[in-house]
């Protein structure tokens, strides 16, 4: 029983590191790499390849100015769309159940002991994992599963664009239960190529998020919020060609 409790708590641990991974890089941030690692290396899931996957960007994150690092994030996840860290971004439907979604997955938080501050839409995908992190393991890996649809996606736009980002999603969609081969990221090419952002945002037009009448708040739970996913494994939308 004890050393199932280390494992689970290790993978938990991990999800909370790539969280943090995926957010906007600051002073505070880089300087707790090496402690990141070290939880990495002590996750038994992680095999040596895939933990080797994120030596890059860990590597990056540590020798790179945190101008430059900060302005890599933001080319890659605030001006390119299809890269959105937002889940909902990347699944199509009618916009009153996008917005259902969203409201479910707050109400989830707020059951688990976690309220989204107001600035902050809770499909942030950092948020999500940090959620995670702080469930039973079970749980949190049921959830993860349910988003991995979304996950590869995201994964495969990233190596399109030569990002070492994309380990990330490697090691998540692992933590998930899939079996996968590690991404191959161009040596030297971390960086996302300039994108047509008039372009991409016409193809990628935000959809209204209506947030109907109802009982949106009552009886929300991890069943209900997971065959919401399971329902928009169909809608994940399409690399751009």
């Amino acid at each position: 029983m004890m050393g199932n409790a280390v494992h689970t708590s290790g993978q938990l641990l991990t999800l909370r590191v790539l969280s943090q991974l995926l957010t906007y890089p600051r002073a505070e941030m880089v300087a707790a790499v090496p402690e990141m690692e070290a939880v990495l290396a002590q996750d038994k899931r992680l095999n040596a390849a895939l933990r080797a996957s994120l030596n890059p960007l860990l590597e990056r994150l540590e020798q790179d100015d945190l101008y430059t690092l900060q302005e890599t994030y933001v080319a890659l996840f605030d001006r390119t769309r299809r890269l959105s860290l937002h889940l909902f971004e990347h699944v199509h439907g009618e916009s009153r159940d996008r917005g259902q979604a969203m409201v479910d997955l707050a109400a989830l938080y707020e059951k688990g002991g976690l309220f989204v501050a107001a600035n902050e839409l809770p499909d942030y995908l950092p948020l999500f994992l940090e959620f995670l992190s702080t469930r039973p393991w079970d749980e949190a890996h049921n959830l993860l599963k349910d988003v991995s649809h979304i996950l590869e996606q995201l994964e495969q736009r990233l190596v399109e664009h030569g990002s070492d980002y994309a380990a990330i999603y490697s090691v998540l969609r692992t933590l998930a239960g899939e079996t996968l081969s590690v991404p191959k990221i161009h040596a030297g090419s971390v960086q996302a190529p300039a994108p047509d952002f008039e372009a991409l945002d016409k193809e990628w037009e935000e959809t209204v998020v209506t947030f109907g009448p109802g009982d949106a708040m009552d009886g929300c739970s991890v069943d209900r919020f997971r065959t919401q996913l399971r329902a928009a494994r169909r809608d994940v939308r399409q690399p751009a060609s």
